[in-house]
């Protein structure tokens, strides 16, 4: 085959070679004798240079290629026969002489340039020589022959169709009509030789002719440009005198590549406010059409062009009593209706996107005009049988449902205006578990993107209905494992999506946070770590805003109470799920916001309640040795910034927190834990006192025992490492003014620490600990020379 289509390729170019020189040689003869003023010769020649458009070996991409060359060289024709003109010698008879050419093809050609010459010199009635013209041009039945000689006679009298209304016109020169009629009767004579194209030759070369076909449509649709271009038509003659006939020829030619080209031609070429006046007409001829001619296209095009022109911001918008959304919506059905056994069904549903995009863009403020349409196209899905999850991925149908789902997403901007469409939960369940996951993923991120707040609790149920496929397992998703960086993009996405569920009315807010809470705890133990916690940090911040009213709210107490009592619950479905670290920060945060909240009189039980809960996590769950030590580190430095605790309740925290600090399993975690822990016995405040305990013995006591438990370490770097880190301690103490630690104390552990240093061996990690040991000394030498207060005056530093 690819051998056959070279040696065709071949042959045309030979054939379009030949045609060409015969062409120019021709041409220059004429040119020549044009140029002795010898007119009947180089009519002669031009008549022979013609005869080369009576083939019919060429294709029509390489008879166009000879058909501009020739209409390029007729040109110069016409130019002289002007310069004739002005000279008082062009024939009077020329119009007759010129049709005694011996073939057809040569005769109505030089005849369609005389012609335009004559209407230009007004030798002869334009209204006549146009009607003529166009008349005689069907001596020629020859399809692609036809359309060309009838190109050729659009093109040449472009300029010279009478544009005037009719009392302005004299008798001879015609008028806009006269126009009208014309190009109608040239439109519809070309329209039946395009046509019958397609019913020439064998059926088996059936999709070359439709090549061929595509490539000659502007052929017949410039027509219709002519006729938009003329200015004398307004809308009552586009709809008695144009469009009518237009649609008749359409409809009338039974050709689906015919009916489909024109319509669209029609839709781009004519103004928008023609449209408006023609709707139903145009709408009504749709369901005329041939069932193999693409309607949704016609009417999506339509439909687009009109929200286009409603959205100029220099336009005049649509009119009031045109009811457009209405009657799109009419004809819609009725298309839909009468094409319902041979439309596909993706077809189907771009149509109904094409009414909602229509209605989302010329009535942006009627919601109802777009549930409208979600509600038809779930009853036309109803009508196919398609329930819920029925459609599947990457089908035509998924596709235009999915993008139909889109359009109201991407328009508003705003998710609680979607949220008053009550068919679009109904018509997303109708996509299977991808495209509805696809979906949700595509909200949510609008949601959080535009940071439209969700200021009600069936504003959230509405919204979480949407985002199902994010927020729980569902029963049509397949077995095997998510990716897993997906998935946590995924959950982050709806972990953010919280952060935007927000009610100024605290009472409302709490509701919201119930309503999120029932939702996203059903989705199982690999989701709750991403979506559960920001409703825990949502509910503590709601408890600073009652706070903040609670001049105003006398129950104010109670409801934090509830919410207390809410994260008590929320938390528990981490330890269900074994995150017990996760429990234990939630916990300590609590804690933290109990003791924040002044004037709450349940801030102390609240807080001890939530402390109690992170010491048992601790104590009874967390076993991994690194993880003890981030979790007693986090307890200590959450309970060091407490206050509400009386000093019942406080002293045997603090006294818990070194106890089990002390008995971390390995001695480097059980000396970092227990000078860690000595901070809350001086820097840590009660309920009962405005000032920190500042208990320098206990403090130094910690201090001690850590000493003693870095003593036992085997590892004499590692042993070092530890003194160098309370010898830090101790500064800090000392520097704070606690009596109980002095110079005597100070310099035993520099010299210690000096003595052990000088025995290790030459490793990165010693250089590492003898980095840590300079930086120290080098911080008590600045203190020692700080003349305003001075500091470590017996202190030697460094050994000899």
């Amino acid at each position: 085959m690819p051998g056959t289509n070279s040696v065709i390729h071949e042959e045309q170019e030979k054939l379009l070679e030949e045609a060409i020189q015969v062409v120019r040689s021709e041409s220059f003869l004429m040119k020549r004798w044009l140029d002795q003023s010898k007119l009947m010769d180089a009519l002669k020649h031009a008549s022979n240079m013609l005869c080369e458009l009576r083939t019919s070996m060429l294709t029509p991409k390489n008879y166009y290629v000879l058909y501009m060359q020739v209409s390029n060289e007729l040109q110069h024709l016409e130019l002289h026969l002007m310069d004739e003109f002005d000279k008082k010698t062009l024939p009077n008879d020329l119009y007759e002489l010129v049709q005694y050419a011996g073939n057809i093809i040569p005769r109505l050609y030089l005849l369609v340039t005389v012609g335009v010459v004559f209407i230009k010199c007004q030798f002869s009635s334009r209204k006549s020589v146009l009607k003529d013209l166009v008349e005689m041009c069907r001596g020629v039945q020859h399809p692609l022959r036809g359309l060309f000689l009838r190109n050729y006679l659009l093109q040449c009298t472009r300029n010279q169709l009478p544009d005037v209304e009719e009392d302005a016109s004299c008798g001879t020169d015609g008028d806009v009509q006269d126009s009208i009629d014309f190009i109608l009767l040239n439109f519809s004579e070309m329209n039946k030789l395009w046509v019958r194209m397609q019913h020439q030759g064998h059926t088996r070369d059936k999709e070359r002719r439709e090549k061929e076909r595509q490539e000659l449509c502007l052929l017949v649709g410039t027509n219709l440009v002519r006729l938009s271009q003329l200015d004398g038509i307004d809308v009552k003659k586009y709809k008695e005198n144009v469009l009518s006939n237009v649609l008749e020829q359409i409809i009338k030619c039974n050709d689906p590549i015919s009916q489909e080209y024109l319509m669209e031609c029609i839709i781009q070429v004519f103004p928008d406010e023609f449209h408006l006046q023609t709707l139903h007409s145009l709408l009504k001829a749709c369901q005329n059409l041939q069932s193999a001619v693409n309607v949704k296209n016609i009417i999506a095009a339509l439909a687009d062009r009109l929200a286009t022109f409603a959205q100029r911001d220099d336009g005049p918008g649509i009119p009031d009593e045109i009811k457009l959304f209405e009657v799109f919506s009419e004809e819609v059905s009725n298309v839909l209706k009468s094409r319902s056994s041979t439309m596909q069904k993706e077809d189907m549903i771009t149509l109904q996107a094409s009414l909602l995009s229509l209605a989302l863009k010329c009535y942006p403020d009627r919601v109802d005009y777009v549930d409208k349409v979600c509600n038809h196209t779930v009853d036309l899905l109803n009508n196919l049988h398609l329930d819920k999850h029925s459609i599947q991925n990457g089908t035509p149908l998924c596709n235009e449902l999915t993008r139909m789902l889109k359009i109201p997403i991407d328009i508003y901007s705003n998710i609680l205006t979607v949220v008053e469409l009550k068919s679009y939960p109904e018509l997303l369940s109708r996509l299977s578990y991808e495209p509805r996951k696809e979906m949700a993923v595509y909200i949510a991120t609008q949601i959080v993107d535009v940071a439209t707040e969700i200021p009600s609790p069936e504003e959230t149920e509405f919204v979480f209905e949407l985002l199902d496929p994010l927020i729980k397992d569902q029963p049509d998703q397949p077995s095997e494992a998510e990716d897993p960086e997906e998935f946590a993009e995924e959950q982050g996405l709806m972990g953010r999506l919280v952060n935007v569920l927000h009610s100024d009315t605290p009472d409302q807010q709490f509701r919201i946070l119930n309503t999120a809470r029932k939702h996203l705890g059903n989705g199982g133990d690999k989701r709750i770590s991403y979506t559960l916690p920001p409703i825990i940090f949502s509910a503590y911040n709601l408890v600073y805003s009652y706070n903040a009213i609670k001049d105003e709210d006398e129950k104010w107490d109670k409801k934090c109470d509830k919410i207390f009592a809410f994260c008590l619950q929320t938390i528990s479905a981490f330890v269900k799920a074994e995150m017990f670290e996760m429990s234990l920060r939630l916990y300590l945060q609590g804690a933290l916001a109990a003791d924040r909240q002044d004037g709450y009189d349940g801030r102390e039980n609240i807080a001890y309640e939530y402390i109690s809960q992170a010491f048992a996590i601790y104590e009874d769950e967390i076993s991994d040795y690194k993880a003890q030590i981030s979790a007693i580190t986090l307890i200590i430095g959450t309970f060091e910034q407490m206050s509400c605790f009386g000093e019942e309740n406080h002293e045997p925290l603090r006294t818990q927190c070194a106890l089990v600090a002390s008995k971390l399993l390995k001695k480097p975690a059980q000396c970092r834990g227990v000078y860690t822990s000595a901070q809350l016995f001086w820097s840590g405040k009660t309920k009962d006192a405005e000032e920190e305990s500042r208990d320098g013995k206990r403090v130094s006591e910690c201090l001690k025992k850590s000493l003693r438990i870095a003593n036992q370490c085997m590892d004499k770097s590692v042993q070092v490492q530890l003194f160098t880190e309370v010898l830090d301690r101790y500064l800090y103490f000392y520097e704070k003014g606690n009596e109980h630690i002095t110079e005597s104390t100070l310099q035993q552990l520099i010299d210690k620490i000096n003595e052990e240093i000088a025995s290790l061996d030459m490793s990165e990690d010693n250089e590492q600990i003898k980095k840590h040991l300079e930086n120290s000394l080098d911080h008590i030498e600045l203190k020692q020379q700080d003349e305003e207060s001075p500091m470590y005056q017996d202190l030697k530093l460094r050994s000899e």
